[in-house]
């Protein structure tokens, strides 16, 4: 669960500091302690009553934030399957379409099914000098997620918002990610004995992130594509809120 205690608090310590800075900014000096009594308490009743929704969008967003596609990792921090099994759950509670719900998943979080799992993945097209994290850096843990095509022709509508659900479980397990549809599939297919009835529709690697993202404005050359610098901080250009929103 998301620490609404700690982050209401957190929030509530915010609030009063504004609210002093406001007052003295407004009444001077000159304001006796009635009335900043009143005024607290009326900063109380405020911050309880915006508090739910506003602080709550606020943690969502701090948690979209938060949740980066991450490609290296701290390898030797496990990941157990029951992990894997919630962060599933997840996907299963989340939107699908005309509600056919055609996704399965195959859990990995041994070392020795992880390693039938990486040889299959290209990792990072724009960084044309890396092929990959190293010994040491790779994921801890995999979802796999497959369509079941006998179900529904149309599983990509699902696969976007199941992967989603996935990732911002495993961010507010203070975990990462990355979706990875560069795949080996027939590789992968055959490593993993999947059944003809399933399609690989991508790979999702897991573990505890060892890099840190960063997002920036797209530059005036417009120039889209992520780039890491000499300190192996990984930068991602994003197009400003005005540039989305057409009209």
């Amino acid at each position: 669960m998301l620490d609404r205690v700690r982050n209401k608090r957190q929030t509530s310590q915010l609030y009063h500091v504004e609210m002093d800075t406001v007052r003295r900014e407004s009444h001077g000096k000159a304001y006796n302690e009635t009335a900043q009594d009143t005024w607290d308490k009326q900063a109380e009743i405020d911050l309880e009553a915006r508090t739910d929704n506003e602080q709550e969008a606020a943690m969502m967003k701090d948690l979209v934030l938060k949740n980066r596609s991450y490609r290296r990792f701290h390898e030797d921090v496990e990941i157990d399957c029951q992990t894997l099994r919630e962060l599933v759950d997840l996907a299963r509670l989340s939107a699908s379409a005309a509600n056919k719900q055609p996704l399965r998943y195959m859990l990995a979080c041994t070392r020795e099914k992880n390693e039938l799992i990486f040889p299959t993945l290209a990792w990072a097209a724009y960084l044309k000098d890396w092929s990959g994290p190293p010994v040491g850096e790779r994921p801890s843990a995999y979802i796999v997620v497959l369509a079941d095509k006998e179900i529904s022709p149309y599983f990509n509508w699902d696969a976007g918002s199941c992967s989603q659900s996935i990732l911002l479980g495993a961010t507010e397990k203070d975990l990462g990610g990355c979706i990875l549809s560069s795949v080996n599939r027939p590789i992968l297919k055959q490593a993993l004995n999947i059944p003809d009835t399933y399609e690989i529709v991508f790979v999702i690697a897991l573990g505890k992130p060892k890099e840190h993202v960063v997002i920036e404005p797209v530059p005036a050359s417009g120039d889209i594509r992520y780039w890491r610098d000499a300190e192996e901080t990984h930068h991602v250009p994003k197009r400003s809120l005005e540039d989305l929103i057409i009209g």
